[in-house]
């Protein structure tokens, strides 16, 4: 029997094969416990995207939450992830599920589970989800109803699920269906100056790429001056046969538009849309370490806030170069924001981020948000009044160069934790003392191995949370030097035999 696992934010599966509407129900069952022993009485709003059957998946949640005595919120339509994790702060719920494999490939789906703060779950909790949803699994008990019978009000009545419903002592939960979208839209509005935005006469392409972003950023600053255009808006599961991550690869479409029209800026999101993606007025993708540079800039220097910033291990060291210039600090946690948003929440951080394209800001929610990310990168043109490409320019001019490249080895599925294994204990038994002819100055070995170098460049080896993938990441002050650096790395544990061209 298959383990329901959760990885850096959530479980995934692959849809059909362990991600199936039975071990869904059995995740909701183990939410639905883990609440019940914390609190007389529950209420959980519920989302998902615009995969495969997800409003159905999210049903299935309901139909388990609300049969064991919670009130569920659910959502009317598909919604990016962070509209969820607003509306459990704007309705005073105790909890959230999202429905919803983010920026993994069409035949992934997932469940994020999200705490009263809005944030992603952390981790000692989602543990304690996971440990429950499988002692479940085992016994095979669900308490559940129909959706139909429990929604828009409260019942008393036997639930009608029959074969696996178990009775349920006192009032079974409701599920109301309520509009996410418009709460969310609302409190992004008075995060930004969308008059400034309209105002400034950008011409400014968003790419949803099949997801749940859609609509959003033409909903928020057109109307004036400014023009958004949208592509890939409508809803496709298959994502059009490309992973919905706004990584350069994926977004061949975007730069086509860019070939048939100047835009001053370009955003994609992902599949759940709290992940950005941004290309510049030459229709140059800038790549995410340099965007959470920019926004940190743009934090710092125009919004005249002071704090504490939040990255992962594989974010940019031009954090603690502008933190240095304008006096503030940087905590670096590992990847995921269920290490991020607890220090967001602990130190009031002004900013949290991670290389794969989420940032979260202060005065909003401890999690990504992909179109607030993007409202702020608009702004900053606005502001400076100075083309993207020239803001790195200006942001080079301060902490120097900074270029960084990720490479994904897939393994196969069936070795992957035996070849990953290797790996780890080879560099826990012998790291190298240098790494493309550079002395290794310090090593941190909290999520996999990061190697500090004594030039200030950085290479990190680390394994995918919800793929058999291990990733190569190094940030350096030339491109030549991040290659060298990766292709060392990569040389030195074996793994060069499984790169493709």
């Amino acid at each position: 029997m298959a383990q329901i696992r959760f990885g850096t934010d959530g479980w995934r599966g692959v849809i059909a094969d362990d991600f199936t509407y039975q071990n869904v129900a059995f995740v909701a069952q183990a939410i639905a416990e883990y609440l019940k022993e914390r609190l007389p009485k529950a209420r959980v709003c519920v989302g998902y995207d615009r995969r495969f059957s997800s409003e159905h998946f999210a049903a299935r949640i309901a139909e388990v939450l609300a049969g064991n005595g919670i009130d569920v919120l659910f959502s009317q339509t598909d919604v990016p992830t962070q509209a969820v994790s607003w509306n459990i702060i704007h309705r005073y719920a105790d909890g959230g599920v999202v429905i919803t494999a983010s920026h993994n490939p069409w035949i992934f789906s997932g469940v994020k589970y999200k705490e009263a703060t809005g944030s992603s779950g952390r981790q000692e909790v989602v543990k304690e989800i996971e440990r429950m949803a499988n002692e479940i699994m085992r016994s095979g008990k669900i308490i559940k109803g129909k959706f139909e019978d429990l929604k828009k009000h409260g019942s008393d009545k036997q639930l009608s699920e029959g074969s696996q419903a178990e009775p349920s002592a006192g009032k079974y939960g409701s599920i109301d269906i309520v509009d996410f979208a418009s709460p969310y839209l609302e409190k992004v509005s008075s995060l930004v100056d969308l008059d400034f935005i309209k105002s400034a006469g950008l011409n400014i392409l968003h790419d949803a790429m099949h997801g749940s972003g859609a609509g959003y950023m033409f909903r928020l600053i057109s109307g004036g001056s400014t023009k958004v255009h949208e592509i890939r808006t409508e809803r496709n599961p298959y994502f059009g046969g490309v992973n919905p991550e706004p990584i350069e690869e994926n977004l061949k479409a975007t730069f086509d538009a860019f070939n048939q029209e100047h835009y001053d800026l370009g955003i994609a999101t992902d599949g759940d849309a709290d992940r950005l993606g941004v290309i510049d007025e030459k229709g140059k993708f800038v790549d995410q370490l340099r965007t959470y540079a920019l926004l940190m800039l743009y934090l710092l220097d125009k919004r005249g806030l002071r704090g504490t910033f939040v990255k992962t291990i594989t974010c940019t060291s031009m954090a603690e170069k502008l933190a240095k210039l304008y006096q503030c600090s940087v905590v670096e946690v590992p990847v995921g924001f269920k290490y991020v948003a607890p220090v967001m929440m602990e130190k009031q951080a002004i900013m949290g981020g991670e290389e794969s394209g989420g940032y979260g800001f202060i005065g909003h929610i401890p999690e990504r948000d992909g179109i607030l990310a993007g409202l702020y990168i608009a702004d900053m043109i606005a502001r400076y009044q100075k083309p993207l490409s020239e803001l790195i320019e200006y942001l080079f001019n301060l902490v120097g160069p900074h270029y960084y490249l990720r490479k994904d080895i897939r393994l196969a599925r069936e070795s992957f934790d035996d070849d990953r294994q290797r790996v780890y204990t080879l560099l826990a038994e012998n790291p190298p003392r240098s790494i493309g002819g550079i002395r290794v100055e310090n090593i941190r070995s909290d999520d996999g191995y990061k190697f500090y170098m004594a030039d200030g460049s950085w290479v990190l080896i680390r394994s995918s949370g919800t793929e058999p993938l291990v990733r190569v990441y190094a940030e350096a002050e030339s491109e030549r030097k991040v290659e060298t650096l990766l292709d060392d790395l990569i040389g030195y544990v074996g793994l060069d035999g499984f790169l493709s061209e």
